[in-house]
């Protein structure tokens, strides 16, 4: 343990205390001798003591109180854990049983943390023994990689269960062309999607809709919106360096609009450009995952204890004026 709090625990003889003031005879009035006593044969005095209901319940939460305020200054729990393999939840069976025979952990405790394993670890890491081992399994998306290495007082090693496939992405876009422009905007988001997504074409915009293509002369209708909007005219707004092209964008009410397109590309090297202008700034950044890895344990990193609940003042605080009212109680 990191700190002298798991000793209050040996308060607990304390609690012994009530019940020896329970116990002791308390003389309640004095005690006088009438004067015909002495014609009668002389006898010492027996007094029983008569357990009253609020001398019981009195005597209960005393008891309670003193094995809360002992528990709340003792606070930390002894670690009793051994080894143990944390497995988060949607990993394949078969992986996991794989990782943890080649880890040698057959026998260990498995657990399934709430949350991302590595942050549930940290808050619970007082729970294990020093000697344990510990082997994290979870999928890179609950792992990403943080700004400094892990550090933990025990030794654990990281398993990431291989990605899945990522299903295709199917954008939503809406072209708005001359019909004689129209075959060509269709060819062009053919072609983006022989690099492995999908786009479906529509004539009007959505809450689905990812991209709305206005090739025409005049303003599009207000109510239309879309996430980006590739429009004519000269550059404007915030520029986008790009091969080849001059671009530039603002946000507006309707959506990101775009200004400077060539209305189509006029080859691939423009289409491949302006495809990843866009994508640069509209694709969700997915974060580097933390690599697997074997931690060797950091001595220097303390190990701490359990966290006072937020409520438990609050249960001191009712247990003493319970005890307050069944004192009064019991003296009237």
């Amino acid at each position: 343990m990191t700190s002298l709090q798991p000793w209050w625990w040996a308060a607990l003889p304390v609690l012994l205390l009530p019940l020896w003031w329970h116990r002791q005879k308390r003389q309640r009035t004095a005690a006088e001798l009438l004067a015909t006593a002495r014609f009668l044969p002389s006898s010492a005095p027996q007094q029983r003591r008569i357990w009253r209901w609020t001398g019981i319940l009195l005597l209960l939460a005393r008891l309670a109180l003193l094995l809360a305020l002992i528990a709340w200054l003792a606070v930390t729990v002894f670690p009793w854990r051994g080894d143990a393999v944390l497995v988060a939840p949607g990993l394949a069976a078969d992986w996991v049983e794989r990782e943890v025979a080649a880890a040698g952990m057959a026998e260990a405790t498995r657990l399934q943390p709430a949350g991302a394993p590595l942050d549930w670890l940290r808050d619970n890491e007082h729970e294990w023994r020093a000697d344990a081992r510990i082997l994290v399994l979870a999928p890179a998306s609950d792992m990403p990689m943080p700004a400094r290495p892990p550090r933990f007082g025990h030794a654990v090693t990281v398993r990431l269960a291989p990605a899945a496939p990522m299903p295709r992405a199917v954008h939503r876009v809406v072209v708005a062309a001359p019909p004689e422009r129209l075959a060509r905007w269709q060819a062009l988001f053919a072609a983006f999607g022989a690099a492995g997504e999908r786009y479906e074409l529509a004539a009007v915009p959505d809450d689905r809709t990812a991209l709305v293509v206005w090739d025409q002369a005049g303003q599009p209708p207000a109510a239309w919106r879309g996430a980006h909007w590739w429009r004519g005219g000269p550059v404007a707004g915030q520029r986008v360096p790009a091969a080849g092209l001059q671009l530039g964008y603002a946000d507006t009410a309707q959506g990101r609009v775009w200004t400077g397109m060539p209305w189509p590309p006029a080859g691939a090297a423009q289409a491949a450009a302006l495809h990843g202008a866009w994508q640069a700034l509209a694709a969700t950044p997915v974060p580097y995952p933390l690599p697997a890895a074997a931690l060797a344990p950091a001595r220097s990193v303390p190990v701490p204890g359990g966290a006072r609940a937020a409520w438990w003042p609050w249960l001191l605080a009712g247990l003493f004026l319970l005890e307050r009212l069944l004192t009064h109680a019991r003296r009237s």
